[in-house]
Parts: structure tokens; C-alpha cells; sequence
């Protein structure tokens, strides 16, 4: 709080400061009540004290040689929280006899990190057999990975310590990496996952603004929410297929200046005219960074690219036909990273208990691709 507190001092714009309390109120107000406060921080600490410390070396050494591993954990996590909460169901493969599961919906079949997930399981098990959930391993995983990447603004300082001391030290290291929140563990596994629900509930890329509010109302995430954990994708890429209408149908409306049309902005014509003649040849073919540049490093980019229209799926641009929700990137994005690294931080640790399973609901899975015997 106290470096908090230098910030406003030095002059940071009354917009931060808005933003960053309405968040407090927002993380307070989501995690009241029922099976959220029931997670705790240290959990394992009697039960298996090795638990985290296993989960963040694995992911971290993993994610310095695969960055791209950081996206994937991120998504997978999302996912899984907006089918029957936080509760590991989108790890859990198809069966003969109960259906096909989460992961194998349309949105979810461009997932990855199943293994990765599977590998660190498997080490907590050896330590700890039967202790530690599924979903508190993916909860863990997905922060440790974010954390693990370098900032842009990590990058520059980085650059400028080199220019006088060429070999990295311990205040380097101390740099890198991007946004990190507090992951109260306790989440225990679920025992049903179904296609049909993932279809139903994963926020599809083609939504308005009011249809993808609605849907995040319905898991007691906020609009502030919605706008922070769209920010994850500065480190995301995007399948040409996913914005094909609006790459070459021009899909989107004109906007108008308040910032309340639902029909968002069609995508930037010198920016779509590049991307048909260098990424998407073809509607299915190829994939884009949807932070052109930057996308290994966590930053606002995103938020800029937004605002110039240059936002690839039609999800992403309807954040601008929302006055409100418009003011908090144009806000963002003029403040330093560390006020969008904390809300949305914040916002990611109000997504980590929608729904979640506690204390003799669901179970704690062996192997976290099938229930144990008996369910």
C-alpha cells in the first residue's frame, strides 16, 4: 500500500485512482459468502507444504523456454471457471457412457496445457498423494505462468541496466515477470463435464458488449471484470477463422462518439488489408497476435490496439461501444502498468472463485483427466 500511496502523490491521473478503488470494491463484493469463503491462502501448508512451491518451479522453468506456455494456462483456467466454476471439469476427457466434455466443444479444442497441467499433477501426487485438487493445481498454474513472463516495462528498465552493467544480477531478475495475485487454495475437483454446458456458457468471440456482461453477471463477475481479464489478451493470439466477418465482410458498425452503439467498429481498413495480405490469406487460414509485437510480453498494447480499432475479434471491439467500460482502457492505458498489473490481478483472483467446490463437495482427483472409481 505504501508504494501505492507514492503513486498518487506523484501525480497519477484521478482516472487511476477510480479505477483502482472501484476494483477493491469489486474484489470485495465477490468474495463473501458462500463456498468462496471457504478457500483460504495456505491451505496445504500442513497438508502438503511443498504443494505450491512444486506447482511455481515447474511453470516457471517451463515458461522461460516455451513463453507461449503462459497463454495457454491462462486460457485453459478461464475456460474451466465459466463451465460449473473452478472445479478442473475441462481437464476430464469424454467417456463412453457420460457424453462427450468440455474439452471437446468447438472453443475448446484449440486448448493446450493438458499435459502440462498433467506433468505438475503427477509431481504433487508423488509428494502428496490424494491432497491437492486438480483445480487448485490449475489456479496455481495459471498465475505462476503470467507471473513468469516479462512486462514490457521489465524489458526496458532490463535494457537499461545492461547498457551499464552488462551481466544481469539479482535486481534484474527481480524485473521480469508480469501481474501476480493471491490464489486461496481449498477448490476441490468436480465429477461432471459436458460439451453441451461449455457451448452454452464459454463468452463467444462473436458477442456484443450487453451479451457478454449478461453472461459475466451470471458467474458474479462485474464490467470492470469483463474489460481487466479481456487484457489477458496481450499475451493471446487469435485464429483468422475467429474474425473472418470482419476481416473481409467488414463485420461491425460505424460506433458513435459517446461510446453506447452495440454494434462495434469495424475492424481498421490499413490494418485488415494487412492482415488479408501477410497473415489471413484465406478465412481459415493462419493465426494473428492480437498485440501485434508485443505478445510475449504482458503490457497494454491490447488496450491500445482497441482503441484503435485495431481490436481482432468482435469481443474485443465491443469493449469501446461501452462509454463506462471505454473510460477505464483510456484510463489504463494512460497510467503506468503496475495500475492495469493490479486490477487486473485482481479481477483474475475474483475469476479463481466463481463456483467453486469445498470442504465434501466434489472430490480430489488422482488423475485429473478422469474421475476416481466410485463417481
Amino acid at each position: 500500500m505504501a508504494s501505492t500511496r507514492r503513486r498518487r502523490a506523484g501525480g497519477v491521473p484521478m482516472a487511476v485512482i477510480r479505477l483502482g478503488v472501484a476494483a477493491i470494491v469489486v474484489l470485495g463484493a465477490g468474495v463473501i459468502g458462500g463456498a468462496r469463503a471457504q478457500l483460504r491462502m495456505g491451505f496445504y501448508d500442513e497438508s502438503c507444504p511443498a504443494a505450491e512451491r512444486i506447482v511455481g518451479e515447474y511453470v516457471r522453468q517451463h515458461v522461460g523456454r516455451v513463453p507461449t506456455v503462459a497463454a495457454a494456462l491462462l486460457r485453459l483456467h478461464y475456460h474451466d471457471c465459466f463451465v460449473r466454476g473452478c472445479d478442473a471439469s475441462i481437464l476430464l476427457n469424454s467417456t463412453g457412457n457420460g457424453g462427450a466434455a468440455e474439452k471437446d466443444a468447438a472453443p475448446n479444442q484449440t486448448l493446450r496445457g493438458f499435459d502440462l497441467i498433467d506433468r505438475v499433477k503427477g509431481l504433487v501426487e508423488a509428494a502428496c498423494p490424494g491432497v491437492v485438487s486438480c483445480a487448485d493445481v490449475l489456479a496455481l498454474a495459471a498465475r505462476d505462468a503470467v507471473a513468469a513472463i516479462v512486462s514490457s516495462r521489465a524489458l526496458a528498465t532490463v535494457a537499461a541496466r545492461r547498457a551499464h552493467w552488462p551481466e544481469p544480477d539479482d535486481a534484474e531478475h527481480a524485473l521480469q515477470g508480469g501481474p501476480s495475485w493471491r490464489v486461496p487454495t481449498g477448490r476441490r475437483d468436480g465429477t461432471v463435464s459436458s460439451m453441451q454446458e461449455a457451448l452454452a456458457e464459454i463468452p463467444s468471440p462473436a458477442m456484443s458488449f450487453p451479451e457478454l456482461a449478461g453472461l459475466f453477471a451470471t458467474k458474479g463477475l462485474s464490467v470492470r471484470d469483463l474489460v481487466w481479464l479481456s487484457g489477458a489478451h496481450t499475451i493471446g493470439i487469435a485464429h483468422c477463422s475467429s474474425f473472418a466477418d470482419r476481416l473481409y465482410n467488414g463485420g461491425g458498425g460505424a460506433g458513435n462518439a459517446n461510446g453506447n452503439n452495440t454494434d462495434p467498429p469495424p475492424l481498421d481498413a490499413a490494418y485488415a488489408a494487412n492482415l488479408r495480405e501477410r497473415k489471413c490469406r484465406t478465412a481459415g487460414d493462419g493465426v494473428v497476435e492480437m498485440d501485434p509485437g508485443s505478445h510475449l510480453t504482458f503490457d497494454l498494447g491490447y488496450y491500445r490496439a482497441v482503441l484503435r480499432h485495431r481490436g481482432l475479434l468482435r469481443s474485443d471491439a465491443a469493449l469501446v461501444t461501452d462509454a463506462a467500460a471505454r473510460a477505464d482502457i483510456t484510463g489504463a492505458v494512460a497510467s503506468p502498468p503496475e495500475v492495469f498489473f493490479q486490477v487486473f490481478g485482481r479481477s483474475m483472483a475474483t475469476l479463481g472463485a466463481v463456483q467453486v467446490k469445498t470442504g465434501s463437495d466434489g472430490e480430489i482427483r488422482r488423475n485429473c483427466a478422469v474421475v476416481n472409481s466410485g463417481h
